[in-house]
């Protein structure tokens, strides 16, 4: 990392003593770009399935933390989302690996953490090909976030937000340039939020600090940087489960089993800063380079049910109602990530034909170092939460330290001869790992070089209607859990190479935008059955997804839909499962959301928000399902005030009806949780720019 700011600090004083002057280098459009794949196009031109959602939007939508988005993009599903902890989602039924799968200002993040979005200016959510951006990652898709930036012009914005269970929420933005030095830039975000969510045993809080600065050193030099330091105190919530072989009934929503005396909060605390520089050499050549680091600590902490002994069985919780309760703590988890990226965007013409080259490299290390954790067994707890035991922190259960160092090299052309364009792309990657145990025992060394492709045809049939076919390749690494009662522990699994086929048709204009992708994932899935951890037969994902987004006079229409087939295929260990959809993916979503704005009293708006999922398996036989849930939100805003310094107020009503449903049935670890949808909350904000 220091070689490559020493690097970038020659480059600058070069560039920037000899650059010639040439157009002046701008922000891209926020709400058009998509910064992640590195093309200089709009989004709608690219050959794949994204979504954008802005700051704005996320105001809009309520969303709090990432896996609030599943509210508003049918192809991003909940994949274990309990209040309190990190987020995971699935995108076209894949979880996405939160080691991987994120990345944050282009540069690879660990995402097992709090992530604010408070100083987030749009979140990038692109579905499928993730070999585009990472060299080992699942197959589902990419999340990269982008922060907000300097603004031209002085901005000064206070938020403020409580709930009817009185959570309430501090928060500022402000920006603009310095004055009598207009070259430099600033962004400050502020935001302090007492968290109490309407989950029992659940009260924490949060705070964030960040800062964005640019520096325009010339029409053709920009230097970037920002440094976001965040915290979150909450205790996490736990699970139901199954009880015996029975779905039990709905339980009250606010229920936590993470409900005894020695319960402690979840602290997530963070440091992440970014430094970008961008060169434009020529007007045909552009040279950006990035550098990231991330540090952060965790307290893990559970009253950690788990299991039923006296019924022999691990996965599920007896049939009593009782279950084997654990003391889990794990604290000063240390995740470190190092990254860089350097790329060359290159405009040139052969003949007929333009092309669009990106070529680069990223680098990224990552560390993983823990201490000691407790995991005792303190007694058997009841669902309904009743039952107090004493609890045992001894710390005498190792843990695994990792090391991850990956390099990637990556070259993409997009070649356009007249109404078509080709996409031609590839990434050369060498991965090293190497894991150990916290008493220096276990020790495992992994490397291993790989070429992931990806390829690309796109038809502008109009200015407003585009077709395109694509097919890319991914690959994910595993290694076999480092714990007594598997085989071989310690030891790497093959690699798992995912093909994904993509189909679709976009249309883009100033009212009507509507897209519609079929795609196909075919991927081998590893099998966690101890002591077997190996890959068993695969998983075949098939699916339809449809986006809709309307506009007339007083009203806005959004619309999402996804249909995903997906089942199981020649497994070896589990035969019964063959043809079986696998567990908590429902087989349909469909979101939808409407405003309308009354015309009797300007600045007076009424929303709605719908979400559907069908039903979902909690058992890999199928044999258990999940009904189908609909959720239905209701909100009003009212702006007043000079258009450049508007006030808004927001009141908002969530899950209104107060619908009772099990939200999701993830396994983790082996054991089949259920967690029920929130119920209903009532939200009042304020927005105002001073």
């Amino acid at each position: 990392m220091k070689k490559s700011l020493l690097i970038l600090a020659t480059l600058f004083t070069h560039f920037t003593a000899g650059a010639d002057d040439i157009d002046t280098i701008t922000v891209q459009d926020q709400d058009t770009s998509l910064e992640s794949p590195g093309f200089e196009v709009p989004y709608p031109a690219l050959p794949l399935s994204a979504r954008v959602i802005s700051s704005q939007k996320l105001q809009d939508q309520r969303v709090h933390r990432l896996s609030d988005i599943t509210l508003i993009d049918a192809s991003v599903t909940d994949s274990y989302n309990a209040s309190g902890y990190w987020d995971f989602i699935s995108i076209r039924g894949f979880t996405l690996d939160n080691r991987y799968n994120f990345l944050r200002e282009g540069l690879p993040i660990n995402a097992q953490t709090s992530i604010p979005l408070d100083n987030k200016e749009r979140i990038e959510v692109l579905k499928g090909l993730s070999s585009v951006q990472a060299g080992s990652a699942s197959p589902g898709g990419m999340i990269n976030y982008v922060v907000k930036r300097p603004t031209e012009k002085r901005l000064l914005k206070l938020n403020t937000e409580i709930s009817s269970e009185g959570n309430w929420l501090l928060g500022a933005d402000a920006g603009g340039r310095i004055a009598g030095a207009e070259q430099f830039g600033y962004r400050l975000n502020v935001a302090h939020e007492n968290l109490r969510p309407p989950i029992d045993n659940s009260e924490g809080t949060r705070s964030l600090l960040s800062l964005a600065n640019d520096w325009r050193a010339s029409s053709t030099s920009l230097l970037e940087s920002d440094i976001e330091w965040s915290r979150r105190s909450q205790p996490t919530q736990a699970a139901f489960s199954l009880l015996g072989n029975t779905l039990p009934a709905v339980q009250d929503p606010r229920l936590n089993l993470n409900n005894q005396s020695w319960s402690k909060p979840v602290v997530f605390e963070g440091l992440t800063a970014t430094l970008r520089w961008t060169q434009k050499l020529n007007s045909h050549l552009t040279w950006v380079t990035t550098v990231g680091i991330q540090n952060l600590q965790t307290d893990d902490r559970l009253a950690y049910p788990y299991g039923c002994s006296a019924e022999n069985n691990f996965d599920r919780y007896c049939s009593d109602g009782t279950f084997d309760l654990y003391d889990f703590r794990s604290d000063n988890e240390r995740r470190d990530t190092q990254a860089a990226r350097t790329a060359l965007q290159l405009q040139t013409q052969t003949g007929p034909v333009a092309h669009q080259l990106n070529v680069g490299y990223v680098g990224t290390k990552m560390q993983e170092n823990y201490e000691k954790q407790a995991y005792n067994f303190v007694g058997i707890g009841k669902v309904d939460g009743s039952v107090q035991l004493p609890g045992n922190g001894a710390l005498n259960d190792e843990n695994t330290n990792r090391e991850s160092s990956v390099s990637e090299f990556f070259i993409y052309d997009a070649a356009t001869f007249g109404a078509w364009r080709g996409w031609l792309g590839a990434r050369i990657n060498d991965i090293q790992r190497r894991s150990i145990r916290t008493d220096g025992s276990r020790v495992t060394n992994f490397r291993e070089n790989f070429v992931l492709p990806w390829a690309a045809l796109s038809y502008q049939i109009s200015d407003e209607l585009l077709t395109y076919v694509s097919y890319g390749e991914g690959v994910e690494t595993y290694v076999i859990p480092n714990r007594n009662g598997y085989t071989h522990p310690g030891q790497f699994v093959p690699d798992v190479i995912s093909k994904q086929f993509e189909l679709g048709l976009r249309r883009t204009q100033d009212t009507l935008t509507w897209g519609l992708a079929a795609f196909q994932i075919d991927r081998p899935t590893v099998e966690d059955q101890r002591p077997a951890f190996q890959i068993d037969g695969k998983a075949l994902h098939q699916g339809l997804e449809l986006d809709l987004q309307k506009k007339w006079q007083q009203v806005e229409l959004g619309a999402s839909g996804m249909w995903l087939h997906a089942s199981r295929k020649d497994s070896v260990l589990n035969p019964s499962i063959n043809g079986k959809r696998p567990v908590n993916l429902p087989d349909h979503t469909l979101r939808v959301q409407g405003v309308y704005h009354l015309t009797s009293v300007p600045g007076l708006s009424v929303d709605t928000r719908l979400s559907y999922e069908g039903d979902r398996a909690v058992t890999a036989d199928n044999s258990i399902m999940l009904e189908a849930w609909t959720r239905w939100d209701v909100g009003s805003s009212y702006h007043f005030g000079p258009s450049d310094k508007a006030t808004l107020v927001r009141l908002s009503v969530e899950n209104v009806t107060d619908q009772k449903y099990w939200k999701e049935s993830p396994t983790q670890y082996g054991h089949i949780y259920l967690y029920p949808g929130m119920e209903r909350l009532v939200t009042l904000s304020l927005q105002t720019h001073l």
